[in-house]
């Protein structure tokens, strides 16, 4: 193998998918991103990876933030992301001999903590799951596992049938790079979803080719993320919450909920298939403010 760009580009994705076992989202983005980077390296008048020079990958960021793409921080640090796994990858496989991209830094991100919503607010957006028909009760069990496992919406449509373990109330999830975990699934979720298998799974699979999976969409097939995101979006809307919601929510407010209850952080750390504390982290903060709040209008002397 050469190392001109595209050639590096597609040895690195092929390690990713192969030996990383990388997701197919992971894996489309990080094309997308060094695609990018191919095409600006080709601006610059660069052909050959060993030839790249620190100057060069510095100016991929502004590139990125600047027209015609404009893209936000988070996006740029993501790419600058893909381009030094890139540059890694292209060391460790001795093609080229100094990572050149080791020192450059990603923008600056603004602090970002986590929606969550009040445990009210769950309880409304739950109650937007109104009737009995197949879509209802199996938007209502999608939901209650949402929020009762802290699942990812890619994770909960993933899961099969005899991955759901009703008698020892647990739920096996399969999440990133094929890390699999089994969490405890709460009462509510567990009659919800028994609803669900009783009285629409059967008229949904005979639609269709369900399979395994535990949901499935009108013509019988595995729901789709982004059909679970247009199900918490839509009960979101009916039942009139306000707050904002993304594909996140019900994880978000699992990590919060459980937090201002008194659960340890490494707990929700394995709860929520993180691989480092430190992002699971990012929650104690939520909860800090929640507490502090508390404290300001609970406390006799607090605003004194």
């Amino acid at each position: 193998m050469g190392t001109r760009p595209s050639d590096v580009v597609e040895a690195f994705l092929h390690h990713l998918a192969v030996e990383r076992g990388s997701a197919a989202n992971t894996l489309a983005a990080y094309r997308a991103d060094l695609a990018r980077y191919v095409d600006h390296l080709a601006a610059r008048g660069v052909d050959d990876l060993a030839a790249v020079q620190e100057a060069d990958v510095a100016a991929f960021v502004p590139a990125l933030r600047s027209p015609p793409l404009n893209l936000a921080a988070s996006s740029a640090a993501r790419a600058l992301a893909a381009v030094r796994g890139l540059h890694r990858f292209a060391v460790r496989e001795d093609l080229v001999p100094v990572d050149v991209a080791r020192d450059v830094t990603p923008p600056a991100l603004p602090a970002k903590l986590p929606r969550a919503l009040s445990v009210d607010q769950v309880e409304q957006l739950l109650a937007g799951c109104i009737g009995d028909g197949p879509g209802a009760l199996r938007d209502r069990a999608l939901l209650e596992l949402l929020y009762s496992t802290g699942a990812r919406i890619s994770e909960a449509v993933g899961i099969d049938l005899d991955e759901l373990d009703t008698a020892a109330r647990t739920v096996l999830l399969r999440g990133k790079g094929g890390k699999q975990r089994v969490v405890p699934v709460g009462r509510p979720a567990l009659a919800a979803v028994d609803a669900y298998l009783v009285r629409a799974r059967p008229a949904l699979a005979a639609r269709g080719r369900g399979g395994a999976a535990l949901l499935l969409n009108a013509r019988g097939a595995r729901l789709s993320r982004q059909s679970a995101w247009h199900v918490l979006r839509g009960a979101a809307e009916v039942s009139g919450l306000t707050a904002e919601v993304s594909p996140h929510t019900l994880r978000h407010c699992f990590a919060t909920h459980l937090l201002a209850g008194g659960a340890d952080v490494r707990v929700v750390q394995e709860l929520l298939g993180h691989a480092s504390v430190t992002t699971t982290q990012v929650y104690t903060h939520v909860t800090v403010d929640t507490l502090r709040e508390v404290y300001a209008t609970t406390h006799p002397r607090a605003l004194r």
